[in-house]
């Protein structure tokens, strides 16, 4: 039976409506990326950013902390930009990173335990290879050298103010691993990544929830429960853990013994998180909850990457996940805009919250660049 006229206008006008709001979708067919258009999207992007090193004009949301070039904000970026400055045929961003690190003279951040006060270590040993010397790892090793001396005692409950001397948080997994692994690679020195280890386990048995194959943020978040009953697990927290593995999984040998373990959990979240991903390619702010979510670019951006490494480096099948990261990576370019202004990055926090087209922030470009150089490693 046909329906009546009016009705299909009705339904011909929504229709129309509809495919002028949603982008365009990949089908199995329809993942192919242009990767130099890839890089020169995160090039633009980058060079907004350091165009505007100072946050208060460009940043929605400051802390004192978003200002200090040592915090954790902008050394995410500055991790970003050494995957970038490794792939660009200019040498203006390694210029950015060896400035950056000798205008700070190769310091951390001051707190001695804390892991976002280490994450800025992972561009100044990058930079010790690329033009800065030895010199640009010391401060670094001198650092780490005292913690292995003292370890912090402290346990792993959110609601002991002192637990931050530890990684108690799961965004701790991006900031500091990756720097003690690599510190052990350069040196030799096979105590740094024994400490890595031993203290991602920590964490790992404490936030980790092995039905859903996702971390909680912290142990406060343990029992909470959204109007639905669901759990509470935070996209861009899942994406600093699921960032943090892949680029743990690209400094261990094949043959170390550790390697199995992190592999087994890369692979397990990863197919957890492409059942979770949007229609739009983005992520939902909080993973189980999708409807009326927003766009969310800085945990999209850190699964984006997290997935075209998985694929490059064999652990992740291409059929399976490239669909996925192709919509994950055209939803990233809807987020920039055309001065390479990066968009809807979700203010610092520690819980899904809200956020605007206009919001960006050091790290959510950070991601962009992880996830722009990974895609263009999948296509070029």
């Amino acid at each position: 039976m046909n329906a009546p006229a009016h009705v299909t206008r009705i339904m011909s006008s929504l229709m129309a409506a509809a495919m002028l709001i949603l982008p365009a979708l990949p089908s199995a067919a329809d993942t192919t990326i242009d990767p130099d258009r890839a890089l020169a999207l995160a090039e633009k992007a980058a060079d907004w950013q350091l165009a505007h090193l100072e946050p208060v004009a460009s940043i929605t949301f400051t802390r004192k902390e978003t200002s200090n070039p040592r915090s954790w904000q902008q050394g995410a970026f500055y991790v970003g930009l050494t995957a970038l400055a490794e792939r660009s045929k200019s040498d203006r961003f390694q210029e950015a990173i060896l400035s950056h690190g000798r205008s700070q003279s190769w310091k951390l951040g001051d707190r001695k335990y804390h892991a976002d006060d280490h994450v800025i270590g992972q561009s100044y040993l990058w930079a010790a290879t690329h033009g800065a010397g030895p010199a640009a790892i010391e401060p670094t090793q001198r650092r780490l050298n005292e913690i292995l001396a003292s370890p912090s005692p402290v346990d792993l409950d959110a609601r002991d103010n002192q637990c931050w001397d530890r990684w108690c948080w799961c965004d701790a997994l991006f900031m500091a691993p990756p720097l003690w692994i690599e510190l052990a690679n350069v040196t030799k020195n096979v105590r740094y990544a024994a400490f890595a280890h031993r203290e991602w386990k920590a964490t790992q048995d404490y936030l980790y929830d092995p039905e859903e194959y996702l971390f909680y943020r912290d142990s406060r978040f343990f029992a909470s429960r959204d109007a639905q009953g669901r759990k509470l697990f935070w996209s861009r927290g899942n994406g600093w853990v699921f960032a943090g593995l892949a680029r743990v999984l690209a400094l261990l040998p094949n043959d170390d013994p550790a390697r199995p373990e992190y592999q087994k959990l890369f692979k397990d979240m990863a197919a957890r998180l492409k059942t979770l991903q949007k229609p739009d390619g983005y992520w939902p702010s909080s993973l189980l909850a999708p409807e009326n979510s927003p766009p969310e670019s800085s945990g999209t951006g850190f699964f984006v990457y997290g997935l075209a490494w998985g694929i490059n480096s064999g652990l992740l099948d291409r059929d399976t996940y490239e669909p996925a990261v192709a919509r994950g990576w055209r939803a990233l370019e809807a987020a920039v805009d055309a001065d390479g202004r990066l968009g809807w990055v979700q203010q610092v926090s520690d819980r899904p919250e809200e956020v605007a087209k206009k919001d960006t922030q050091f790290y959510g470009v950070g991601a962009l660049l992880l996830a722009g150089s990974a895609v263009y490693d999948l296509y070029k």
